[in-house]
């Protein structure tokens, strides 16, 4: 009984490796759409927000690994929804003074995601990191 149990579930693994949400890790990239920022910047943002808000994805084994890959790449469309930096450019003016007025929310409230920390410590923000998005986007959306 209990063989046979295993032997199903290996089968339904299997079988729901078909299914797929076909989200990209990469995607071409204009240069002159990408978000230019200071370099202290930019290095926060490729380690903590690119993963989903990008179309440079680092995708991890899990990423092409149903069940987790409908949960990974679900994540990541939604997040470039919201916010491509790989396609800051090309958004309306409106669209990036808005999504810059609620960074500095996002990053202390949810950002990056908790379940994602489980796997990837390394992007958890650091207080002075925090600060430091959190000026830059403020200096950034007084500019514009």
């Amino acid at each position: 009984m209990l063989k046979s149990f295993w032997f199903w579930l290996l089968v339904l693994f299997i079988a729901i490796q078909v299914f797929s949400l076909n989200v990209p890790a990469t995607e071409p990239i204009k240069e002159n759409e990408k978000l230019q920022a200071p370099k202290e910047v930019l290095s926060i943002l490729q380690r903590s927000c690119f993963d989903c808000h990008s179309s440079e994805v680092q995708a991890p084994w899990y990423y092409e690994v149903a069940p987790m890959s409908w949960y990974t790449q679900h994540n990541v469309r939604k997040a470039r929804k919201i916010m491509n930096f790989s396609k800051w450019n090309s958004y309306p003016k409106e669209k990036r003074i808005k999504f810059l007025e609620k960074l500095p929310k996002a990053i202390v409230i949810r950002m990056p995601l908790k379940a994602y920390l489980y796997l990837h410590e390394e992007v958890t923000l650091k207080e002075e990191e925090k600060k430091l998005l959190k000026s830059w986007s403020k200096d950034l959306k007084d500019k514009s």
